[in-house]
Order: structure tokens, then C-alpha cells, then sequence
């Protein structure tokens, strides 16, 4: 690269240093503060990584490349696309205000394009290498041409590699032999409450080259490497080389008056030649000249790396806060510049006051002619790639039949029929599951439509002929993707799948599986992956107390409650296998619908005898959250609130207090979650003078005003009993507040007060408290 072009990118790593640092003052010392809280903001974690951002962002990505930048770094990427025209200098000074630039990159809340989501540590680094295994499935699926294929890029704080999620994730990707990744560290060596440790670092090289990445250490940049083959040179670097993390941070922030005095400490006569050929100005700058931020190593080592697709794992050494006045200082991590040093940076760059957001302030003629050209030749995408919905044909999809069926078998089935029939839908299903893909009833739908891999992998107990229920060649089209025990994983590859309209142009339909009481483990994930929208439908299976022999440690309690609580996730359970088909075309389309959202399907492996319909009018209700499995008479004084698996002893307890009760109605709830959120909805439409009652009122006003309810469900009561706050009915929750244990489903229903008996007395009190 010729130097006039190093000389604009390094006036563009100045120009998101200031402009980064003042978004940030902004923020915090000019925009007024109606509630006088602390607005916030990283310029110490910005700083380290202008340098890294500008070499990336203005030479060497194209514009099919996709990056998750570290969250603290969110105001280097606004300046970024500030510069090159796609920001708004509105958006840059309302920072972290309300409709302002995020806090940390939104993909669907900033207006400049974002690739991935960042915010909770880690997750965004791994998300690039399952994004990375989608492209390999697209391309190989004849959905993608090489040259639509990008490089996924990281750019990762020191410390997130604390997170343990970024291990499995690339033990996974070694098992798929991933590839055009990027992973770029700026190691500052500080974290939020101080150095990081020196041990570690020496570990991670090993850790990413036994998984099959190379490792690339930008230590020290040209000048620093140029000063090393000096005399006196070598004592320093051995001297660098082994100064601990804290040491150098602490003597950058002294600055190079405490270089001098502790080289001269440590060194004595082998540098005293070497030191009398730099003031202590000189010197401070010179001994922090790091890999991280000299543009000329930087480009270097990218364009080498650009040569092949290996995963590389690039370790820029950097100084937190550099060039700004607390650059070193431990306690730099949430400071911020006060006014007095604000203006000071200001001045020191050339920046008249009240130019501080013109765009180029502060450059030369000389270097803005470069600086425009490299700004005009940028590849990058500069506005937001449209959403890609609406493309799916989706089928009607009949339930499986049988007289007695559980919900997981029913949905094995249902994918089995949509493999044989094929078509568009099924051809876009992605399945993944975390090592239990035969016992969330998938094993069918592998069979059929084989495993994914970039190579062919025969079937080895096949082909010595010993008998197997399951068949599973590997090959390129396959559309299964085997996961290790690690439902972090399970997680981020349905979001890299869920996004793959936005980011490829093909919208898959990706199907995820595990055990429900492990959603839990990889929660932090799940909610990453609706954050930004992504698609999937998540079949948690089994469920509940109902799973029986296994015991407390496999029963589940609070997922329904989870649900509740997680936007952009619809929550169903089903009873019956028409239920679930009707609510399976439902989250198909959802995936594909604009305004749709992911569904997390809570199954059964309990076989339930099938109830006998008349006619499709419950189906609407069905997709709504709930619908009347049995009708109450107009102003009935009960009805029983049931659902899922245990709605074999709703009905039981129906059969035998209908007698005593008239018009005893059974309610049969397939989405708490659902409801509850239409309810909540008619209640602030209220407020704007809309009056439309949810569907849970709607329902409910068939019973009297005091009628009493009774609510059941093999999950927390709470996921159910809210009902009675809806029309003011009275109400018994039945469910399970503690860890389960073993045993058969009669004993563990009685236990737990689940049974017929419990529902019956549980009426009778509702009743008893009405009189």
C-alpha cells in the first residue's frame, strides 16, 4: 500500500478517535439532561480501536463481509459510517437518547447498517463462526456463488474472551471445519475493574491453534520494531517483552518521564545510549508505538491474511484510551474526558469550536484529497440491507394420524410428511440440535434428508451392514446440523440461521431442539437471538413433572414463564397433534411474515388418547392462545383452565364435576404467553380510546362476573393464574413451584396436586370462597 494512502487512513484513525470521544462528550456535557442521570459511554474502549476499525473498514473489507463489532467500540462504527455519508449528525449527537444512535450496534434499531447485534459479551464473537457455517450450507445448497461469499469479522475487548461461550463455540466450529473468519482481539489488558491477567494471554494461542486457527500477534508496530535493531535496542524488547500488563499501563499513563526513570532502573547502562536519542516526549510515544495501532503493520497483516480462508485468530496489542488523556489508567473504562480536556483534544487536533461534527475538520489540504479518495473507494455496505420476507410457500400442513399420540411424536411425524411431500417449505428447513436429535423425535427427518457436510462422510455402521434405526450419511446437501452438548450453541446457530434472509437474500426455516429444562443454559443466547430479530422455530421436548422416571434434574418448571417474559418469542403448548399442526403452519409463517416473530413450541412425551372435533372453528381461537375444548353455558359460575400434557385429568375432572356444575366450562390454553400480551394490549389501546376486548376477556366473559376458575398446567401456576386479574374471577392455580423427583405420572400427579382428585377440591374451595 503507498504511503499517502497509510497517511489518510491514519488521519481517518485520528478523525474516529475525536469523533467517537465527542459523540460520546456530547452525550454527557453539552445535550441537556432532563433527569440529570449519567448518560455514559466508552471513549477509553473506542480509542483502542480506531486504528483496527479505520485499516478494516476503510481498505480491507468488501462489502459482502460482515462484522460484530465489540459493544464498547458502537460510537467508532456510527463516526465510520458518519464519515462515508450513512449517518446523520442528528443521530450522532442524540446518542444513547431516545430514537438516537443505540448504545451498542442494533441491528434493528440503529439506522445504519448493522450486521450483528452486539451487547452481551461474547455472543457476538461467536455468532460470526455459526454465520460462517451457514454460508458454507448456503453455498454448498447452490444458493450462493463464490463470489457472494464474505468474511465474517469480530472485533473483540481483551476481556470477553473470559467468556466461556467463545470455547464451545469454536470446538464446534473445528468440528466443521469452519472458515473465512476473522477474529480480531484489541488487547488493551484492561478490563472493567482492572489489568487482565498476564498468564492467560500466553494460553491463547494454543487454545485457537488446536482448533485449527491461525494465530497472528501484532505486538509492536514499526517504529518500535525499527528502534529494537538499534543499539541498546534488544535489551528493551526482552525487557517489553516480559513487563507485566499492569506496569504498562501504569507507566504509559506516567507517560515518558516514568519510561525513562524505570528503563533506567531496570537497564542501567545497556540503554543509557539508546535513551539519549529520545526526550521524554519522544519516548513516551515510541514505547507505546503497539501493533494495534500502527496502520502500516495493520494493513499489512490483513492483506497476508486475505490470501486464503483460515479461521485467524489476530492478537493486536493496543492502549486503552489511546491519545486520550487517561489512555493506561486503570480506571479509564467508564471515564469520561471533562469538559476542560475535551476541548483540549479538540484543539491538539486542529478542530475549530462549533466544527467539532464536521465531518473532515481538522485535516490539511494536503491529506484531505487522500482522505476523500480513500473514503470515495471504500467498499463496505453504506446503507441497510433490506429484510427479506414474504418468499416462502407455505403448505397446509394435516395432522398425523392416530387415536392416541403425544405432542414429540406427532412432531417427528409432521416433518417426516413435509420431507416426503418436499416442496419449497421443506427445502428450506434447517434442523440442529445439541446431541439429542434422536430423542426430540428428528431422527425420521435426518434419516430422510441426511446430515450437512462440506464432505462426504458415509455411514459406517451401514456400510458394514449392522442394523440401525438411524441412517445418517453426511454429505453437502444434507440439512441437519449436528451440535456437541451446548445449548449456548444450539442458540447462536438458529440465530445465524434465522438471519440468513438478511444476510444472504434466502430466508431458511430453522428448527432447533433440546430438552426443555435446558433452555435455562443457554438463556443469555436465546435472548440474543430474538434481540435481533432473527427466525426460528425452538421445540423444547419433554417437558414437565410428565417426563416421570427422569427425574428432577430433566423435569422443567419455569420455561413457560420465560416465555412470558422474552419479546420476539411466541410461546405455544400444545395437547393434541391437530393442535400442533394448526400451530406449526402458524410458526412457519410467522418466520416469514414481516411482522412475525420466532415460536418456541413446549411438547410432551406423554400419548394422549385425541379428542374428536366437529369442524374447524376452533382453529383461529387455537392460534389466538386458547379456545373452549368443552363450552360453558352463557354466565356458567366456573370452568377449569387447563393445559398440555395434563389435560387428560382436566377432562377427567370436567366429566365429574359437570354433574354438580351446569355449564361447567374446559378451557384448553395453548399460548399464556400469547394472551397475556394480547390482554396487556387491550389494556393500553384502552388508554387511546380504543375499547376491543383481547381474546382472553372475550373468552372469559362467558362465565359470570364471580365465576371461579380453576388453572392447570405441569409448569409454574403463576404461567396460568394471572387469568384471574383479567375480568376480576376467582381463582385456584394448580402447577409445580418445586423440584420434581421420580416416579409414575399417577404418583407424581397426586405429589404435586395434579390429578383429578386435586382439581376437584380445588373447585370446590373456589366455589366454597364465592358463597
Amino acid at each position: 500500500m503507498s504511503k499517502p494512502d497509510l497517511a489518510a487512513l491514519s488521519a481517518l484513525d485520528d478523525r474516529l478517535r475525536f469523533l467517537s470521544s465527542w459523540t460520546i462528550h456530547h452525550a454527557n456535557h453539552v445535550r441537556p439532561k432532563a433527569d440529570g442521570v449519567k448518560v455514559g459511554g466508552h471513549q477509553a474502549s473506542c480509542a483502542s480501536m480506531t486504528a483496527i476499525m479505520s485499516a478494516l473498514y476503510f481498505h480491507a473489507l468488501g462489502p459482502n463481509d460482515r462484522v460484530a463489532v465489540k459493544p464498547h467500540a458502537g460510537p467508532v462504527l456510527h463516526a465510520i459510517h458518519y464519515l462515508l455519508g450513512s449517518q446523520t449528525q442528528e443521530q450522532l449527537e442524540n446518542l444513547r437518547g431516545f430514537g438516537g444512535a443505540q448504545s451498542y450496534p442494533s441491528r434493528t434499531k440503529d439506522m445504519i447498517p448493522v450486521d450483528f447485534s452486539t451487547g452481551s459479551v461474547g455472543l457476538g464473537v461467536a455468532i460470526t463462526l455459526f454465520s460462517s457455517l451457514i454460508q458454507d450450507y448456503l453455498t454448498a445448497h447452490g444458493h450462493m456463488d463464490e463470489d457472494e461469499r464474505g468474511r465474517f469479522v469480530a472485533l473483540i475487548g481483551d476481556a470477553e474472551l473470559d467468556e466461556g461461550n467463545i470455547y464451545e463455540a469454536i470446538i464446534e466450529g473445528y468440528k466443521h471445519d469452519v472458515r473465512n473468519l476473522w477474529w480480531i482481539v484489541d488487547y488493551n489488558r484492561q478490563s472493567l475493574d482492572a489489568t487482565s491477567a498476564d498468564r492467560m494471554f500466553e494460553r491463547f494461542d494454543e487454545i485457537f491453534a488446536s482448533c485449527g486457527w491461525r494465530t497472528v500477534e501484532l505486538r509492536y508496530g514499526k517504529k518500535l520494531q525499527k528502534a529494537f535493531k538499534a543499539k541498546g535496542g534488544k535489551p528493551i524488547k526482552d525487557w517489553l517483552d516480559n513487563l507485566p500488563n499492569a506496569d504498562f499501563s501504569a507507566l504509559h499513563y506516567q507517560g515518558g518521564a516514568a519510561w525513562r526513570a524505570r528503563l533506567e532502573a531496570d537497564l542501567g547502562k545497556k540503554v543509557a545510549d539508546f535513551l539519549k536519542g529520545h526526550d521524554d516526549e519522544a519516548l513516551g510515544h515510541l514505547m507505546t508505538d503497539l501493533g494495534g495501532h500502527c496502520m502500516e503493520t495493520l494493513v499489512e497483516v490483513f492483506e497476508e491474511a486475505k490470501k486464503d480462508d483460515t479461521p485467524t485468530f489476530f492478537i493486536a496489542w493496543t492502549v486503552k484510551g489511546f491519545g486520550l488523556p487517561f489512555a493506561g489508567h486503570k480506571d479509564n473504562h467508564a471515564g469520561l474526558m471533562n469538559p476542560t480536556q475535551a476541548a483540549a483534544l479538540r484543539d491538539s487536533m486542529g478542530i475549530a469550536e462549533g466544527d467539532e461534527f464536521e465531518p473532515l475538520a481538522g485535516l490539511t489540504d494536503n491529506i484531505r484529497g487522500q482522505v476523500d479518495g480513500v473514503l470515495e473507494a471504500t467498499r463496505i455496505m453504506r446503507e441497510k440491507r433490506p429484510r427479506h420476507f414474504g418468499e416462502m410457500t407455505i403448505p397446509s400442513i394435516p395432522a398425523p394420524r392416530g387415536e392416541e399420540q403425544s405432542t414429540q411424536a406427532a412432531f417427528g411425524r409432521i416433518l417426516m410428511d413435509l420431507s416426503k411431500k418436499g416442496g419449497d417449505l421443506a427445502d428450506r428447513v434447517l434442523t440442529t440440535s445439541p446431541d439429542v436429535t434422536v430423542s426430540t423425535n428428528l431422527g425420521a427427518w435426518v434419516n430422510s434428508r441426511g446430515l450437512f457436510s462440506r464432505e462426504q462422510r458415509g455411514d459406517v455402521f451401514a456400510e458394514a451392514k449392522i442394523p440401525s434405526a438411524q441412517k445418517w450419511g453426511a454429505h453437502n446437501n444434507g440439512q441437519h446440523i449436528e451440535l456437541g452438548i451446548a445449548e449456548s450453541n444450539l442458540f447462536l446457530m438458529l440465530a445465524a440461521a434465522g438471519l440468513a434472509g438478511d444476510h444472504f437474500g434466502r430466508r431458511l426455516v430453522p428448527i432447533g431442539t433440546l430438552y426443555d429444562p435446558f433452555i435455562a443454559r443457554g438463556l443469555d443466547s436465546l435472548n440474543y437471538g430474538c434481540y435481533q430479530d432473527a427466525r426460528f422455530l425452538l421445540v423444547a421436548t419433554p417437558s414437565g413433572i410428565t417426563l416421570g422416571p427422569e427425574g428432577g434434574a430433566h423435569q422443567s418448571i419455569n420455561p413457560p414463564l420465560i416465555s412470558m417474559g422474552q419479546p420476539n418469542l411466541r410461546h405455544y403448548e400444545p395437547a393434541y397433534a391437530d393442535e400442533l399442526a394448526v400451530l406449526m403452519e402458524e410458526a412457519f409463517r410467522l418466520i416469514d411474515d414481516p411482522d412475525g416473530e420466532s415460536t418456541y413450541l413446549r411438547l410432551s412425551t406423554r400419548p394422549l388418547q385425541q379428542v374428536d372435533r366437529d369442524g374447524d372453528d376452533w382453529q383461529a381461537d387455537c392460534i389466538k392462545g386458547a379456545y373452549w375444548l368443552r363450552e360453558p353455558s352463557q354466565g356458567s359460575e366456573a370452568a377449569i383452565v387447563a393445559m398440555g400434557a395434563i389435560m387428560p385429568e382436566a377432562l377427567a375432572a370436567h366429566e365429574e364435576l359437570s354433574s354438580d356444575i351446569p355449564g361447567l366450562g374446559l378451557l384448553s390454553v395453548t399460548s399464556p404467553d400469547l394472551l397475556h400480551r394480547d390482554w396487556t394490549a387491550a389494556q393500553a389501546k384502552r388508554w387511546k380510546g380504543d375499547h376491543s376486548p383481547s381474546h382472553i376477556e372475550t373468552l372469559l366473559s362467558r362465565l359470570s362476573g364471580d365465576a371461579g376458575l380453576v388453572t392447570l398446567c405441569d409448569a409454574a401456576p403463576a404461567s396460568l393464574s394471572w387469568m384471574g386479574g383479567v375480568l376480576g374471577q376467582r381463582v385456584a392455580p394448580l402447577g409445580v413451584e418445586t423440584f420434581g423427583q421420580t416416579g409414575s405420572l399417577s404418583e407424581l400427579y397426586a405429589a404435586y396436586r395434579l390429578d383429578p382428585e386435586a382439581i376437584t377440591e380445588a373447585m370446590a374451595e373456589v366455589l366454597l370462597t364465592a358463597s
